[in-house]
């Protein structure tokens, strides 16, 4: 018998929902993804992180200015999410 997928998260910025009716961190991730869907994984990987809403909405700042500014170490979500934090990347 065939497995079926376990169900992927859906984030409330994948919503159709108004942007006037996302919170600060899913209306950033909103606008990132409607630039760059290619950048979905790494936005989930911040939205998923278990963070509060301002760490989230402050880590995808880093994360959408690091796309403007080669050699930024915030490119990587895990990094962003470390600064966001205030505390060190699991590297993982």
């Amino acid at each position: 018998m065939a497995r079926k997928a376990p169900a992927r998260a859906t984030n409330q910025f994948e919503a159709s929902a108004a942007p006037e009716d996302l919170s600060p961190a899913n209306r950033i991730a909103s606008e990132i993804v409607t630039e760059r869907s290619d950048l979905l994984p790494s936005i989930e990987h911040i939205m998923n992180a278990g963070l509060d809403d301002e760490t989230a909405a402050n880590a995808l700042e880093l994360f959408r200015t690091s796309l403007t500014a080669p050699g930024d170490p915030h490119r990587d979500p895990r990094v962003a999410i470390s600064a966001a934090t205030g505390k060190p990347s699991s590297g993982e």
